[in-house]
């Protein structure tokens, strides 16, 4: 999960989402609307009987904040929390296990913030069962294939890896700008996301404002998903000035097309599809 505002117990809850199965939460800013919601979900999690550990990852700061529930709050939860502090100076790996890994990456905000790159790990070849039949690769044959390696039947009989396997699928990349002013320097650290969440609090009328308060007009979260090569582009956080965001969304796609609001229950779609062989 990525940040916890107030409401997100509702949201879990409205959308059937097993409280189980959350296992680390990354927390962009010590911004109240991006925290309140913590506190009530870390005691249902007890409620609930929770033993296994939770990760957090957010700034050294929320460590004080989490101590502090606890002595007052919780003082004998079952479950570890783990606090992983994020840095501000460069794009840093804080998490990877087999099937994905997760970059914080540096805002330009009113106090230390950093958004997040999802990106998929590139997984073994999928070998053909009509290959296996026809050639009866060993056990130790196979895993080389997977990991893309020619089959040598004889002295003078190879068979290329791109007969024996499916192509790749392609590796799928999710980017989470939260709260930041315009800052063209994160474009290489996204790295071309099939989807791109950034913020725009702000109108483009209303520049200098969105300026003076480190946040994004919806022009400017445009230009970051066009110059960036996003695919698509979801905006959000808007501000309650606005009574109708549709403009928001308008202005956004002057600039990139593909943008679309981001609502309570939607659900973007990221399909997989195979890359080529060279």
């Amino acid at each position: 999960m990525i940040d916890c505002g107030e409401g997100t117990q509702i949201q879990l809850r409205k959308y059937k989402f097993r409280f189980g199965k959350l296992n680390h939460i990354f927390i962009s800013h010590i911004h109240g609307d991006h925290i309140f919601g913590l506190f009530g979900l870390l005691s249902s999690f007890q409620l609930l009987g929770r033993t296994n550990d939770l990760n957090i990852y957010a700034p050294g700061e929320l460590k004080e904040i989490i101590d502090f529930y606890k002595r007052n709050f919780a003082y004998d939860l079952n479950f570890r929390i783990i606090i992983h502090p994020l840095g501000y100076k460069r794009k840093k790996l804080i998490f990877r296990d087999e099937w994905l890994e997760v970059h914080s990456i540096p805002l330009k905000h009113r106090i230390p913030t950093c958004g997040f790159l999802f990106r998929e790990i590139q997984q073994d070849l999928n070998i053909k069962k009509e290959a296996v039949d026809k050639y009866k690769p060993d056990l130790e044959s196979i895993v080389k294939i997977k990991k893309g390696k020619d089959l040598k039947i004889s002295h003078d009989m190879v068979i290329p890896n791109c007969e024996l396997t499916y192509a790749p699928w392609k590796v799928r990349s999710y980017a989470y700008i939260s709260d930041t002013a315009f800052h063209p320097s994160i474009i290489k650290s996204i790295e071309s996301p099939d989807l791109l969440f950034h913020e725009a609090t702000f109108s483009g009328e209303d520049e200098i404002l969105a300026s003076e308060t480190s946040h994004s007009t919806s022009f400017q979260a445009a230009e970051i998903a066009k110059l960036s090569g996003a695919k698509k582009l979801i905006i959000g956080h808007f501000s309650s000035r606005y009574k109708h965001i549709e403009f928001l969304v308008d202005e956004a796609r002057k600039i990139f097309p593909e943008t679309y609001p981001a609502n309570d229950g939607d659900i973007f779609l990221v399909n997989r599809t195979r890359m080529e062989f060279s």
